[in-house]
């Protein structure tokens, strides 16, 4: 399970959450009393639950990179100065420790009787070996068929002797915020459990990546949840359960979903390619403020503003330019800045498309030939470089702003990126990064904006770079083994 920084505040005020939390917590459940049938949902959980499957994953350990010397540090002195020679033979002398490999528990769900298995791409990302158990007892070896990153779900495959039961995708754009919604999953390992609550909020983006529309709810999801299915009073599976909002690490009523919708159609490209293939437009974008619309002679703020189109990209080919206003996709309104990047990640690469913007005054429609984005290009499809996933820490990183320094209780003299969420499985969280840090140094490059970051971690070539980071106010190294070097 993903889990989010919430934006508390600072730790001398932490008793009072806590009340306000409980206090939450009774409203939440009076509310969830009231809107339960008379006989309950034990029949629709009876139903369901044979299809929802707990996994488990292994990593091998990796070998030392220096005899003695733990993973993940570097030695803190020149090699061949005294305090390097006298360093390099303490840790020489110390016995060789057993290494053990890793272990991940999450959840997922079977979507056909043949043994296909939706779960997140954080349960099993870098796993040697996963492991698929039934409600039932009956285990089976899976083997990963495709993942994406960036919408953070994954296809899993096992073969069985006979038909599984299974659960099938609903229709999430039918559901309103009030609507109730249940959660099943494995949380802290501990079995089939079943936690219900409503739909909180729609469309939500919390910085995980370009794709952002999660499903805001109260159902109690926690950590080893990841994976597992959201369904909707009639057993439909309306979302897949990603992430929480938190301040402690486990559940306070605010949890995230991917919509069935958008897991739908990536699920069934990885099934029938192993990749997810996106849209790609070509250019970069802005949010339209009001000063900015009545600027440009909009009735309201809407759609995306060009600041630049990619040079040799399909929108300047077609004609699109620089202080167009793209008002339109396909068909459908862009009101805000977020929804292009979806709409244009969702479009077939080589297929025609009506592009609505707003120039001189006046709507026209213009055709664009969609182009294929690659991972070269994914950045560009973010909103801004203000906030990006990375996968070689595990982490999602984001401006530290003065909110964010506030918040954190910083100086102002406090540069660097900050760390607003980790993956509880990934190599942030095994090597004791936690939200609310702040990067403010990789290796001996000084990084203030997420993609510096991305870059540096991109172009490294040995396992292990030291990281300066500051937290709660005083800095510390840390030696990090790079996840994918």
């Amino acid at each position: 399970m993903q889990t989010v920084l919430a934006k508390n505040p600072p730790r001398r005020r932490v008793r009072s959450l806590t009340a306000t939390a409980a206090a939450g917590l009774v409203m939440w459940t009076a509310t969830a009393a009231a809107a339960l049938p008379a006989d309950g949902y034990a029949d629709l959980v009876e139903e369901v639950s044979p299809a929802v499957v707990f996994i488990s994953t292994t990593q091998k350990a990796a070998p030392r990179t220096s005899r003695g010397l733990p993973d993940g540090h570097m030695m803190p002195f020149p090699p061949d100065s005294p305090l390097g020679e006298m360093f390099r033979h303490f840790f020489d002398r110390m016995p060789q420790q057993k290494r053990r490999p890793t272990a991940a528990l999450g959840s997922g769900f079977i979507i056909d009787a043949s043994g296909d298995i939706v779960t997140n791409n954080h349960v099993i990302d870098g796993a040697d070996a996963i492991k698929v158990k039934l409600p039932d007892g009956r285990e089976y070896d899976a083997e990963l068929v495709g993942s994406d990153p960036q919408t953070d779900l994954a296809l899993l495959r096992v073969e069985a002797d006979e038909p599984l039961p299974f659960v099938g995708f609903d229709d999430s754009d039918t559901l309103r915020a009030g609507d109730v919604v249940l959660a099943v999953g494995n949380p802290f390992g501990l079995g089939g459990t079943v936690t219900a609550g409503i739909v909180s909020a729609r469309n939500r983006n919390i910085n995980s990546g370009p794709y952002d529309d999660f499903i805001q709810t109260d159902a109690a999801i926690n950590r080893g949840n990841s994976g597992g299915p959201l369904f909707d009073t009639k057993g439909g599976v309306v979302g897949v359960n990603t992430a929480i909002f938190s301040p402690n690490g486990g559940s306070v009523g605010i949890g995230f979903a991917i919509p069935s919708n958008i897991a739908s159609d990536v699920i069934a490209q990885l099934k029938d390619k192993g990749s997810v293939e996106r849209g790609w437009l070509g250019v970069q974008i802005q949010a339209v403020t009001p000063e900015l619309a009545s600027a440009l002679g909009l009735d309201e703020p809407r759609g995306a503003l060009v600041v630049e189109p990619t040079e040799d990209g399909p929108a300047i080919a077609a004609g699109l330019r620089q202080g167009d206003v793209i008002v339109g996709y396909n068909g459908k309104a862009i009101t805000r800045l977020r929804d292009l990047p979806r709409a244009v990640a969702a479009t077939a690469p080589g297929m025609n498309t009506d592009v609505t913007v707003w120039r001189d005054g006046e709507e026209q429609i213009i055709e664009v030939e969609i182009g294929r984005l690659d991972r070269s290009q994914l950045a560009a499809a973010n909103d801004n470089d203000d906030a990006l996933s990375s996968d070689r820490l595990g982490a999602e990183l984001a401006m530290l702003d003065d909110r964010a320094r506030s918040r954190l209780d910083l100086d102002e003299g406090v540069s660097g990126v900050l760390i607003v969420a980790v993956d509880d499985d990934g190599p942030a969280a095994r090597q004791g990064l936690r939200p609310g840090d702040v990067i403010m140094q990789v290796g001996r490059t000084r990084v203030d904006r997420p993609q510096q970051v991305a870059d540096v971690l991109a172009g490294l070539e040995e396992k292990s770079v030291l990281l300066l980071i500051n937290r709660q106010g005083r800095e510390r190294f840390v030696g990090f083994k790079v996840a994918g070097v």
